[in-house]
C-alpha cells in the first residue's frame, strides 16, 4: 500500500495504492491528516484508481476524513473508484454523504465549489 499527496488549488489529493486494508489504513489516516493540519487544508479529495481492494477499515478510513474535513467547514470527494469498490460504498451508505466523481479533476472542481 502506498500514498501520493498533492495540494492542487488549495485541495489535498491523495491517490491511494494497492489494498485497503486494516494493516495500511493507520499509516494513511495518519499522513494525510498531518498534511491536514501542516498546510491548513479543509478541502480532500481521494482517488482510488489504484485500489484494487478494500476491507471494512477503508470505509472508516473514508469516514473519519469526512468528520475531520467537515469540523474544518470544508468539503471531499471520492474519485475513480473501481465497479467493486462502487458497490461496497453503495452498501455501506457512504455514498449518501459523499459524491463520486469519475475524474480527479471533476472532485477537484467540486470540493473547490466551481
Amino acid at each position: 500500500m502506498s500514498l501520493q499527496t498533492t495540494t492542487i488549488s488549495g485541495v489535498l489529493v491523495a491517490r491511494l495504492q494497492g489494498e485497503l486494508d486494516h494493516h495500511a489504513v493507520e499509516k494513511i489516516r495518519e499522513d494525510i491528516e498531518q498534511t491536514v493540519q501542516q498546510e491548513g487544508i479543509n478541502r480532500l479529495v481521494l482517488s482510488f484508481a489504484n485500489i484494487h481492494f478494500m476491507d471494512s477499515s477503508g470505509i472508516g478510513l473514508v469516514l473519519g476524513r469526512l468528520r475531520t474535513i467537515q469540523a474544518l467547514g470544508g468539503k471531499m470527494a471520492l474519485c475513480e473508484v473501481q465497479n467493486s469498490l462502487q458497490k461496497i460504498f453503495e452498501m455501506s451508505g457512504i455514498l449518501k454523504v459523499l459524491k463520486l466523481f469519475p475524474s480527479e479533476q471533476e472532485a477537484i472542481e467540486y470540493v473547490r465549489g466551481e
